[in-house]
């Protein structure tokens, strides 16, 4: 069996590292990937992947990249279920990263 995606996409705000419980360095990001194919109203939508990075990568995605950037993202898929406040069950379905690509950077108006 095999469980791996690889994605191309934009971030969609500045990245932020935070430490869990435990000590480990983590960062909760959003990729925007803009689909292959026009809609039916002749546009083309874009998907909103949720993605975490772990430790070593965390860090150097913070401290290089910003809202905009181009990155490559290979990974794997991942489901948890917790629960809310008001006891419901919540199912997440994420990618966890393995390896970032820096690819480029959203040009700055000077």
């Amino acid at each position: 069996m095999l469980n791996q995606i690889v994605i191309v996409g934009r971030l969609v705000r500045d990245p932020e590292l935070r430490e869990t419980d435990n000590g480990k360095k983590v960062s909760n990001i959003t990729l925007a990937v803009p689909r292959s194919y026009k809609n039916s109203n002749g546009e083309y939508e874009t998907d909103f992947i949720d993605c975490v990075l772990w430790t070593g990568i965390a860090e150097n995605t913070v401290e290089y990249c910003k809202k905009g950037d181009l990155i490559g993202l290979k990974g794997r898929v991942q489901t948890r279920i917790f629960e809310t406040e008001d006891d419901k069950k919540r199912h997440v379905t994420e990618v966890v990263a393995e390896k970032i690509t820096f690819l480029s950077s959203k040009k700055t108006d000077e």
